[in-house]
């Protein structure tokens, strides 16, 4: 995450927190960021310094104002000021990372070959709960190029339990028996 990034993040949700919000407005961060992936373009024109900061302030009024909580269109508002919007995406991540925290949430992201199904996801939740100690926020990802078993990247601690990481530790060990 960048600087500007945890420290806009940081303040959005000490604010959020202080007037009991935080929920409303994490769930719009998470809409607004995904509207900015799906139309890049509009990112660029609210982050164009040609175009009057009073017509791109507009734009983000007309776009956003009875959808939008007012402290997260004004903190949108306060990015394109700055010229930090490209950075609203940083900001969500460190307003979610304050949440989790806050609300003992763990993130993982679980990697298998091919897609788990819902009873498998519940058991590894389950288990991951029970290691964590926290409700977890399951995120799936399918890699064929690890041919079999799972990673589990919980809150940065890895767990590779996949043939191409078994592979990959069987041939360091042949390596440094070699040499």
């Amino acid at each position: 995450m960048s600087k500007a990034g945890d420290l806009y993040g940081q303040s959005l949700y000490d604010l959020a927190a202080e007037v009991n919000l935080t929920d409303e407005i994490l769930g719009q961060m998470e809409v607004v960021e995904g509207l900015f992936k799906e139309n890049p373009d509009y990112i660029t024109l609210l982050s164009e310094p040609s175009v009057p900061k009073k017509e791109r302030l507009q734009l983000v009024d007309d776009a956003f104002k009875d959808g939008c909580q007012e402290y997260l269109l004004n903190f949108i508002k306060i990015l394109i000021e700055k010229g930090l919007l490209r950075e609203f995406s940083a900001c969500r991540k460190r307003f979610r990372k304050c949440y989790n925290t806050d609300n003992g949430i763990a993130d993982a992201l679980v990697t298998t070959a091919v897609a788990l199904d819902d009873s498998q996801v519940a058991k590894l939740k389950e288990k991951l709960e029970g290691i964590s100690g926290k409700k977890v926020l399951l995120r799936q990802k399918v890699d064929p190029g690890i041919l079999g078993g799972v990673r589990v990247d919980l809150e940065g601690q890895l767990f590779d339990g996949t043939v191409k990481g078994r592979l990959s530790e069987l041939k360091r060990r042949v390596d440094e028996t070699i040499i």
